[in-house]
Parts: structure tokens; sequence; C-alpha cells
């Protein structure tokens, strides 16, 4: 509860946490999944490019860490899943769409640290952005492809410390599990926060989403 000019106010947060997998290549390729690789556009090939004709073949390494992470949380794993196309246009993506799952996640339900979980699922990461040399963009397409873990919490998380300690107790578990290196620095881990504040608590007001977070400390400044 936040009090302002003798109001009270209540936050309601879900998280969105994104988790590159530590798989040796990506979702759908045979391509090096290398987050230190400092050459831009070696670890790619025509399926993660997108050319014509291709077609993709899911990691099987990938599908197995996320069942780990759902067996861990105690949630439910699904027997029938499915990945869909996630439609936008943007230059990091080769597609056009992103192939993520919706309808039929890996997993569904779960706690972690007091938070329930809504869903966690597998899509495949972006590519990188540079805007740092000029007045015009540079694209490397090294990290397109690469498995990407999404976990989406219930709007569950009331302040700033059950935000951070749950997205503390998450690295430390996917790191524990050897899923995922974690390292937010690196763009290994990225965290969303879901912000609805409003004068009763009962009722969620408009939902504003803050996007890639690159710190925990920044997340709770976020909550």
């Amino acid at each position: 509860m936040i009090e302002r000019n003798g109001k009270k106010y209540y936050p309601t947060v879900g998280l969105e946490i994104h988790a590159e997998l530590a798989t040796q290549s990506k979702m759908f390729c045979s391509c090096k999944n290398d987050t230190d690789e400092q050459n831009p556009n070696v670890n790619i090939c025509p399926v993660c490019m997108a050319h014509p004709g291709t077609l993709p073949v899911p990691n099987q390494k990938a599908i197995e860490s996320v069942i780990k992470v759902g067996i861990a949380m105690g949630a439910e794993i699904a027997n029938f899943s499915e990945f869909d196309r996630k439609n936008y246009f943007y230059p990091d993506i080769p597609k056009g769409y992103q192939i993520s799952q919706y309808k039929y996640p890996i997993v569904s339900g779960g706690e972690l640290a007091g938070v329930k979980i809504t869903r966690i699922h597998l899509e495949e990461d972006t590519a990188t952005s540079k805007h740092d040399r000029g007045d015009f963009s540079l694209v490397d397409y090294n990290r397109a492809g690469v498995p990407l873990m999404e976990l989406v919490t219930e709007p569950v998380i009331h302040d700033a410390e059950t935000a951070k300690n749950f997205a503390k107790e998450l690295q430390l578990l996917l790191r524990t599990l050897g899923v995922s290196h974690a390292n937010i620095e690196k763009g290994e881990m990225r965290i969303e926060v879901n912000v609805s504040v409003s004068d009763d608590p009962n009722v969620l007001a408009t939902k504003v989403e803050v996007k890639n977070i690159g710190s925990i400390s920044a997340a709770g400044k976020a909550t």
C-alpha cells in the first residue's frame, strides 16, 4: 500500500521473465548458441535467417530444460504442446514473426518463492540491434533463434521486495538446474514488470508494462 496526499493506493504486479537457455545450439537449427561471440553474424544459417524453403526443427534439450523448471516449481507438464507464429515486423526479427507458444504452453501453474506461476513456454530470441555507430542502426543476427524461456507470474505481487526476491530465486533455480546462465548483464535474463495501481485493493486498474529491465534492483524500482 502507498499513501499519497492522504489517499491510499494499492499496487498489483505480475512479472514476465525471459531467460536464454544454455543449449549448445539454437532453438530450431544447429547454429551455435554462444552469448560470448564478439564477431557479428557468424552463428547464422538459412534456417535462423528464414530463407525460403527452410524448416525449423525443435531443440529437444531446450524442451527438456523447460520441463525441468516446471517440475522444480511443482507445475503441470503438458502432454500436448505446439508452437505458434507471433507476427510483428521489426529489423531484428528475420522471419517477420517469432516462433512462440500461446494456447498450449509446456508448463502451467506452479509456484516459486510464494509467487504463483501462470505459465512457462518456449520461443526464439531476436537478433541484437545496435545504435551506437552514428545516425543508423546495425543488426547482429547471432542471437536470432536462441532458445528463450518465458515465465509469466500471476498478478499477486504487491511490493518491490517480493518482486526482487522472486527474480533472485528464479535466477538461482535456473543456475542450479543448469538450464541457463541467467546473467542479466549479458541479456541472458530479462525482466518485464506489469504494474497496476488502484485506490481499491479489490480492483485492478490500467496495466502499465515496463519492458526489458536489465537488473533485479531496477525491477524493484519499477514495481
